[in-house]
């Protein structure tokens, strides 16, 4: 008879990590080892659980939990971090090789490694400006890719590129992880009078962690599936919901919120450069180079349908619903949720 499969999931008090651990613990047998530094934020699912086994520290300090991480069998690495270069690098470049370092090759199965779409093109192929000009959180996305690409363990290992997230409510009262998306939902409504009279030419996806957390764990559960692509093995997936442009994402929220959508003004590229200069607004290369994008859409796009599931949340209405805001009146007070980037 075999055993249930030991699965640690790092960044585990974050909205994708707390959502995956949800989904195994009622979909799957598993036992998990839930990777944390503060375990007072596992606020959606019961630390008690006899399932759940909590490591606490650092996850730059791997070698302190060498003898759990010799047991394990799958991995789903959702941890990182960003704004500091020096801790961006110690995170997400030289604590993913140490981690890989500390697991047993041979009993390991499969690893889930989060990236970021942020780093792709349309056609899921590696963006030179980002490794060029991205931020720190870019770049050592982008290193730290390539690395596991060239890797021992690279056909184990499976790339995950979530596009925008949601998660959680704008007032944080529903227990789970308010994602950075979700929370910027608050300045942008009650901007909405205004921003309704723009126009910009962009696109983009999004996936609310409830839909990423079932991908996750039927990958988890049903490993092995052949990709939309492979780099030299390695199977790789981006999620989101099909492309949203920026002017029908302001048509929705103005219909959800029952106001008139008047004509608008288009913000050409050359009209958002004179209003750069003329407010002296300090732009990096990178968000120069964002700006001129604009589009950033992938093919192909992975969703629960891909694997014949159902999204939970498959449209912005259904998403701002889940985020707690009122289709009429004042927006919810904010409470105690804390925004989550994983």
């Amino acid at each position: 008879m075999s055993h249930p499969d030991r699965i640690l999931i790092t960044g585990a008090s974050g909205c994708i990590g707390q959502a995956v651990a949800a989904w195994l613990l009622e979909h799957s047998n598993a036992q998990l080892l839930l990777w944390l530094r503060q375990p007072r934020k596992l606020t959606a699912i019961d630390h008690r659980h006899p399932r759940l086994e909590l490591l606490v520290g650092d996850l730059r300090q791997p070698r302190r939990f060498r003898q759990q991480l010799a047991h394990v069998d799958r991995v789903i690495h959702t941890a990182t971090a960003w704004g500091d270069p020096t801790r961006a690098w110690a995170v997400n470049v030289q604590a993913v090789k140490d981690l890989l370092a500390c697991l047993d090759h041979q009993r390991l199965q499969q690893v889930l490694y989060f990236s970021t779409a942020s780093i792709l093109d349309r056609n899921l192929e590696l963006l030179p400006e980002a490794e060029q000009w991205g931020t720190e959180y870019i770049q050592t996305k982008v290193i730290c890719l390539r690395q596991l690409m060239a890797h021992p363990l690279r056909e184990k290992i499976v790339a995950i590129f979530p596009t925008l997230v949601f998660s959680g409510r704008i007032d944080g009262g529903d227990g789970w992880p308010t994602s950075y998306l979700t929370t910027g939902l608050r300045p942008l409504l009650r901007w909405l009078w205004l921003a309704r009279f723009l126009r910009l030419d962009a696109s983009y996806h999004f996936i609310h962690g409830a839909d990423v957390a079932s991908i996750c764990g039927h990958l988890l559960t049903a490993p092995h599936q052949p990709g939309p692509q492979h780099w030299r093995g390695m199977p790789r997936y981006v999620l989101g919901q099909r492309p949203l442009t920026v002017n029908r994402t302001m048509a929705q929220l103005c219909r959800y919120r029952h106001m008139a959508l008047p004509p608008g003004v288009q913000l050409h590229h050359w009209l958002i450069q004179a209003l750069v200069v003329l407010f002296r607004i300090q732009l990096s290369p990178w968000d120069r180079f964002t700006l001129q994008r604009r589009h950033f859409t992938h093919h192909p796009i992975t969703r629960p349908e891909s694997f014949g599931l159902a999204s939970r949340f498959p449209n912005l209405e259904t998403v701002l619903s889940a985020a707690g805001i009122p289709q009429r009146g004042r927006l919810p007070t904010a409470d105690h949720g804390l925004p989550s980037k994983t």
